[in-house]
């Protein structure tokens, strides 16, 4: 039988693990630079607001504002992850480089929305403000 006690531990250890990501600067950047990839060439205007914005929520999280960065990484992943789901794909060109891609950045926003979502609902301002002020 499995140790109560160790699922909560397990449990508390991937709530953990998802705050952290949120409050990594790496996972915008990387989202930003598959959006570019997708929309670049041919050049698709609307989607192409993202990059920029995902770049300024990784400044934010290197200037130290990880809460708010992380909140930002959020929505743009959540509002980029419903943009990206209206567009229909066919069957056979979801195995392509474009369908990977896609679908790799899907999932990236899916995972940002997560972990942001945890981090910017559970971070501490108080802990952030001291951090800064050092």
């Amino acid at each position: 039988m499995a140790d109560p006690q160790k699922k909560e531990e397990a449990k508390q250890s991937l709530l953990q693990t998802a705050k952290k990501w949120g409050e990594n600067p790496v996972p915008p950047a990387l989202l930003a630079t598959l959006v570019f990839a997708q929309h670049a060439r041919p050049l698709q205007p609307v989607p192409m607001l993202f990059p920029p914005l995902l770049l300024f929520s990784t400044y934010l999280n290197l200037q130290g504002y990880k809460i708010d960065s992380a909140g930002t990484t959020a929505a743009l992943s959540g509002t980029y992850l419903v943009l990206a789901g209206r567009r229909r794909m066919g069957f056979m060109n979801k195995f392509g480089a474009r369908g990977i891609i896609r679908g790799a950045t899907m999932g990236l926003c899916l995972v940002n929305v997560v972990g942001g979502g945890l981090a910017y609902s559970f971070g501490s301002r108080s802990k952030e403000d001291g951090k800064k002020s050092i």
